[in-house]
């Protein structure tokens, strides 16, 4: 409800200021089935509620593109980890769950691959767009290994690090519903988590590519 007239009112400030916009995203707005493979030019089919809002918002920034009145980018993350972390399911539901000496949990199914996006890559790649004049009129994939883990795998270096015993909870949907009763952020996980009954894999190469950059390794 809110959030199209945020943004309204950002790409109207955008195009009175002639300032450049580099618009952050996710992944929700891709077809359920492109989710084994996504990139730059995935079917735009979302299958979620969350999915159809990131729909609309990326489609006013490329009709204002298109239209040129607007200078614009999309830079797209995988879901993502990294150190202070507050907002990734990784971190809150695997890492700190090792960390206390609980089992990790994992969603759905804990031996399905899952690409994750390393924070400060993400962040020194968004600045790096920014900063480049023939990145813009485009959506770009942040960097992202290649080399993608399973969830298992996943919890499995956290472990190791930490010098425990890898151990791993997976959460069925009944009871992920059944939580979300209590807890009010898995109440709203049920819709998302086709993204996790299935290989997810992230394809940043186009970045690579055009800027040889160095992204770091999940180990």
């Amino acid at each position: 409800e809110k959030w199209p007239k945020l943004m309204r009112a950002v790409l109207d400030a955008c195009i009175k200021n002639n300032s450049r916009l580099v618009f952050f995203d996710n992944v929700y707005m891709y077809d359920i089935n492109a989710i084994s493979h996504m990139t730059e030019e995935s079917l735009i089919n979302p299958p979620s509620r969350k999915g159809a809002v990131r729909k609309h918002i990326a489609q006013m920034i490329l009709d204002e593109v298109k239209a040129g009145k607007l200078l614009a980018l999309i830079a797209r993350s995988a879901d993502f980890y990294g150190a202070d972390n507050e907002k990734s399911v990784v971190m809150e539901i695997g890492y700190k769950n090792l960390k206390k000496g609980k089992s990790a949990n994992w969603f759905i199914n804990a031996d399905k691959k899952h690409s994750f996006t390393f924070t400060p890559d993400a962040a020194k790649a968004t600045a790096l767009l920014g900063n480049t004049v023939d990145a813009y009129n485009q959506v770009w994939h942040l960097p992202t290994d290649k080399n993608i883990l399973t969830g298992r795998e996943f919890v499995n270096l956290f472990a190791k690090e930490l010098n425990v015993k890898s151990r791993v909870l997976v959460m069925p949907m009944w009871l992920i519903k059944l939580m979300g009763l209590f807890v009010p952020v898995l109440k709203e996980m049920p819709e998302m988590m086709y993204q996790y009954d299935r290989d997810y894999f992230f394809d940043s190469s186009k970045f690579e590519k055009r800027f040889k950059f160095n992204t770091t390794t999940y180990q």
